[in-house]
């Protein structure tokens, strides 16, 4: 298509967009006026112009309202998943505990086919029970410290020196090779430590949620991500093994890394390997960013520091796959075509996983509970989805996309043992009988933030349709529908195979400023009546999804070959392979 083609094809959408947008919101405005005319409130009306309008169930949706509001229980399932499991990183004993009580818990709510759905292997699965570091010389200091994921503990208490230094190539190796034997070595800057800016807690204002309305053009960026962040992404995950080995094989202590966050806040991640066979390298801990930069300056002056410490982690073999909760609500007359919505199960190990994301997998297991406490009976079948693995790169729900869904290509082999956001997507599009039976995908995971709208990721067929869809949902705040793009979630499992995936937009809360992957990360930070109106809303989506005559637009398929983490702008169509013409040559 030529420019001016396009441009004019652009210029058509948004017309027809605001359009319908319009005409919904004429239709929703006179709907008290119709019902009391005895128009039913889930059949279609039209307006003058002829234009269709989308249909709500107002009367379910008020009896939805009624089941949240006065016998919730998603305050109950996030408090058993953070307090009583606890921090569920994937691979662990607990989350496999998490796993298997979502799944009892809905089956116990009348849910059917509740079962774990495997996927992987994964790997190693990994925990830690104990963990101090301490200043010993040259004065005496507790220090605050956590383990990254998938390093070794220290079997006992250990003191060493401490010295700060780089290690980011193969020269860096040979040059400190036989010189660091029960070091305590200090990677990465001292950290700014600067007066907070702005509220840590917050709510999006009026200014934000206008803001949301307006689609930036994406920038000429070429195809993917910024071509040096791969560049050095992919050197770092090269690199790593080899680090991981050089430091266990010259009897390095300990590893420090400053922690990315103010205050003493702990945010966490994973190093070492959970790969059953490689070098998981040495203790490796994340730093609080005040008492790193202490350590620091006191190298700095000259001072010989010595540091103590004292990490008990272990690895779990015994069983290296993962796996996702399953539960459905059956269907009636569309019982083969699906509507699914889910969060991930999985968590880090800093704190119990409550608003990431606890909070979300009790909003999605809430919003089934409501629909199977109303008895409906939907016409699409409801399916439920609590994924793992997300926090590694959404693991299990793109293999879940994969074995149900589509599937490319396996990556080449120089791309096989890099993270998956670093891998290309080349190779035309397998699809599975039922991509197409999937009307949508609802996600939720960005905190225990209210819904203030939905993101459509760049899909216009939908916006007049979810309009409708929140607008009894108004005075609870949720009122805007954005084009925008969004992504780090499981939604994009689904869009980067052409099926409709959509998350929430969210009040942001504490989330990015405190609690997402910390040690903050506690039931303390949830809040009750977010919740609670989330788990409505989104009730209330996927019923309508449900019983709709038509499955939710789709944008065109993706294109056969782009880069991982690549936008979802609407891409030419290719011309995808069946699942019986895969295995032709």
């Amino acid at each position: 298509m030529s420019a001016r083609g396009y441009r004019r094809s652009a210029l058509s959408v948004q017309r027809s967009v605001l359009v319908r947008s319009a005409a919904s919101l004429l239709a929703v405005a006179l709907a008290p006026i119709w019902a009391g005319a005895g128009l039913a409130a889930e059949h279609s009306a039209r307006l003058p112009t002829g234009a269709s309008i989308e249909p709500v169930n107002w009367e379910m949706a008020g009896r939805i309202r009624e089941e949240a509001f006065s016998g919730s229980q998603v305050m109950a399932i996030v408090e058993h998943l953070a307090d009583r499991v606890g921090a569920r990183l994937t691979g662990s004993p607990a989350l496999l505990e998490a796993n298997e009580w979502t799944r009892s818990q809905m089956e116990g709510w009348g849910l059917r086919n509740a079962h774990l759905e495997e996927w992987g292997p994964f790997g190693r699965g990994w925990s830690f029970s104990r963990a101090s570091l301490h200043l010993t010389s040259p004065r005496r200091l507790p220090l605050f410290a956590l383990p990254q994921a998938w390093t070794p503990g220290t079997k006992a208490a250990a003191r060493g020196g401490a010295l700060r230094l780089e290690l980011s190539t193969e020269e860096d190796l040979e040059q400190h090779r036989g010189k660091l034997a029960g070091q305590v070595l200090l990677f990465g800057e001292p950290q700014e430590i600067t007066p907070g800016e702005q509220a840590y807690f917050r709510r999006r204002s009026s200014e934000d949620l206008a803001e949301l309305e307006r689609f930036p053009i994406p920038e000429d960026r070429g195809r993917g991500r910024d071509p040096e962040f791969r560049r050095r992404m992919m050197h770092r995950a090269r690199f790593r093994p080899m680090l991981n080995r050089f430091l266990e094989d010259e009897g390095v202590l300990a590893v420090l890394r400053p922690s990315g966050r103010n205050d003493a806040i702990l945010r966490v991640g994973g190093s070492g390997s959970r790969e059953p066979g490689e070098s998981p390298g040495v203790t490796e801990l994340m730093v609080a960013a005040e008492h790193y930069n202490l350590l620091t300056r006191l190298l700095d002056a000259g001072e010989e520091v010595e540091l103590e410490v004292d990490v008990a982690a272990r690895f779990h073999d015994d069983d290296r796959m993962a796996y996702n909760t399953i539960a459905e609500i059956p269907g009636t007359d569309l019982a083969d075509q699906v509507v699914m919505v889910g969060a991930h199960l999985d968590s880090w190990h800093a704190g119990t996983g409550a608003t990431d994301n606890a909070a979300g997998c009790a909003v999605v297991m809430e919003a089934a509970r409501i629909l199977q406490a109303l008895g409906v009976r939907p016409r699409r079948t409801i399916r439920v989805a609590l994924w793992t693995g997300e926090e590694q790169g959404l693991l299990g729900s793109r293999a879940y996309v994969s074995d149900h869904f589509a599937s490319r290509p396996p990556p080449e082999k120089e791309e096989r043992n890099l993270p998956r956001f670093l891998r290309s997507e080349r190779g035309p599009l397998t699809l599975e009988p039922e991509h197409a039976g999937l009307s949508a995908y609802f996600n939720f995971d960005n905190g225990s933030g209210r819904i203030r709208g939905i993101y459509t990721q760049s899909n216009a067929a939908v916006v007049p349709i979810f309009e409708a869809w929140l607008r009894p949902f108004h005075d609870l705040g949720a009122d805007r529908v954005t084009m925008r793009n969004t992504g780090g979630t499981d939604h994009l499992s689904f869009d980067r195979v052409g099926l409709p995936g959509f998350q929430f937009v969210q009040d942001p809360l504490d989330y990015s400023s405190r609690t997402h992957h910390t040690n903050l990360d506690v039931l303390d930070r949830v809040q009750r009546d977010d919740l609670i109106q989330a788990s409505a809303i989104m009730a209330s989506f996927v019923y309508h999804a449900a019983m709709r005559d038509e499955l939710l637009p789709r944008k065109p398929l993706p294109p056969e070959s782009r880069d991982e983490g690549e936008g979802s702008d609407v891409p030419p169509t290719p011309t995808p392979t069946t699942p019986a013409a895969a295995g032709s040559p």
